[in-house]
C-alpha cells in the first residue's frame, strides 16, 4: 500500500506551515527547523528579476529598499497570490531545511497546511508550487486540523473539541472528533489586518506614516484584545510626519491600540460564536467540558483568551508552542500511521 511505504522512507519528508507571515518547517523524525517570515526580496537588473534574499534577510529590507529591489510576500490571507515567487520561497526553505541541495538524495514528500475555507483553485496553487519546489507527492492537511492534533487535543476519539487558529492572514475555527472537522469556518481577519488597523488609527489621529515593521512591534509590545484601565502602557513610535512631512516621534497608549483593533478581535469572536451556534448538542456538551484551544500567533495577542472567554462563557487556554502548532501537527501526521486519515491528495 502506498501509505505503508510512504512511512517506512528515510527521514526526508517534511510538513510545512505556509503562512501568510512566517512559514515553519518540520522535518521528518527532527522536528521544527526552521521558523521564518514569509518574505522574498527581488532584485532587477537589466530586466531581469531574480531573488536576492528570503525569509529572516528580505524580512530586514521590508521598507528599506531602492528602486531596483522590491520585497514582497507571496501569501496573502492564507493562500498564494504570486505563484513564482512562493515557488522561488518554498524551494528556498527546503534547501535550507536539509542544508543544502547536496544533502537533498531524493525529491521529498511534503504536507502543505492549507485554509479549510480555501477554495479548489487556491489549493491547486499550493500543490502546484510545492511540485514545482521539488516535493516528489503532495499532501494537504487542513490548518484547524493540524493545529489540533499540535496543541494534543484528542483528534482520533469520538469527544468534540474546538480550536481557534488565529494566524497573519486568516482565522480558522473548527469543531473536530473521529479525525474529522465536525464544522470549520474561517475569517480572512488575523495579525495583518490588526497591523493595517493600527497603521490606519495612527495615521488618523496623529498624522503620523508608520511602515508594517513599527505596527507589527507595536502590536506584539502594547496591543491588547481587551481595553485597560486608564491608558496602560505606552511606547515611543517613529514615522513620518504627514502635514510636516519629515520625521517624527509620538507616545503611542495601550488603550489606544486597543481601540483601533477592537473591530478585527470582534469578528474573531463573532466567527467563534457562530460556529458555537452550528455545533451538534454531544460534541458542545464536550466543549463546555474541555474548553477552546487557541493557537496561532494571534493566540499571543495579550488577553484575547480573556476576552474570548467573556463573550461565550467558555474556559479559553492558548497552547503551548502556539506559533508552531500547525506545523508540529502537519508533522505527527506525517509520521504516526493513527492520523494518516487527515492527510488528503492535493
Amino acid at each position: 500500500m502506498m501509505f505503508s511505504r510512504f512511512f517506512r522512507l528515510p527521514s526526508y519528508d517534511m510538513a510545512i506551515d505556509l503562512g501568510t507571515v512566517n512559514t515553519v518547517v518540520y522535518v521528518r523524525d527532527k522536528g521544527i527547523v526552521l521558523n521564518e517570515p514569509s518574505v522574498v526580496a527581488l532584485e532587477t537588473r537589466n530586466g531581469v528579476r531574480r531573488v536576492k534574499a528570503v525569509g529572516s534577510d528580505a524580512k530586514l529590507m521590508m521598507g528599506k529598499t531602492p528602486a531596483n529591489i522590491q520585497t514582497l510576500r507571496p501569501l496573502r490571507d492564507g493562500v498564494i497570490a504570486d505563484i513564482d515567487v512562493a515557488e522561488q520561497m518554498i524551494k528556498h526553505f527546503i534547501d535550507k531545511a536539509h542544508g543544502g541541495r547536496s544533502r537533498l538524495p531524493r525529491r521529498p514528500v511534503i504536507a502543505i497546511c492549507v485554509p479549510s475555507g480555501s477554495t479548489s483553485v487556491e489549493r491547486r496553487a499550493i500543490r502546484d508550487a510545492a511540485t514545482n519546489a521539488g516535493a516528489s507527492k503532495v499532501w494537504l492537511v487542513e490548518e484547524p486540523m493540524a493545529a489540533a492534533i499540535g496543541a494534543g487535543l484528542p483528534v482520533t476519539e469520538p469527544i468534540g473539541a474546538m480550536v481557534v487558529d488565529i494566524g497573519g492572514g486568516t482565522t480558522e475555527v473548527a469543531v473536530l472528533s473521529l479525525r474529522g472537522l465536525a464544522y470549520s469556518t474561517s475569517v480572512r481577519v488575523g495579525g495583518d489586518r490588526l497591523d493595517d488597523a493600527i497603521t490606519a488609527a495612527i495615521r488618523r489621529k496623529h498624522n503620523l506614516m508608520i511602515g508594517e515593521a513599527t505596527a507589527e512591534r507595536i502590536k506584539l509590545q502594547i496591543g491588547s484584545a481587551l481595553l485597560p484601565r486608564g491608558a496602560g502602557t505606552t511606547i515611543r513610535v517613529k514615522g513620518r510626519d504627514l502635514v510636516g512631512g519629515v520625521p517624527k516621534e509620538i507616545e503611542i497608549s495601550e488603550a489606544e491600540v486597543a481601540e483601533a483593533i477592537a473591530e478585527q478581535v470582534s469578528q474573531i469572536i463573532g466567527t467563534v460564536r457562530m460556529a458555537l451556534e452550528h455545533t451538534a448538542p454531544e460534541l458542545a456538551a464536550d466543549i463546555v467540558d474541555r474548553g477552546i484551544v487557541m493557537t496561532g500567533g494571534g493566540a499571543l495577542l495579550r488577553r484575547v483568551d480573556e476576552a474570548l472567554s467573556q463573550s461565550t462563557g467558555l474556559p479559553v487556554v492558548v497552547a503551548d508552542n502556539a506559533l508552531i502548532c500547525v506545523a508540529m501537527g502537519a508533522g505527527r501526521a506525517l509520521e504516526d500511521p493513527d492520523y494518516q486519515g487527515v492527510l488528503t491528495e492535493a
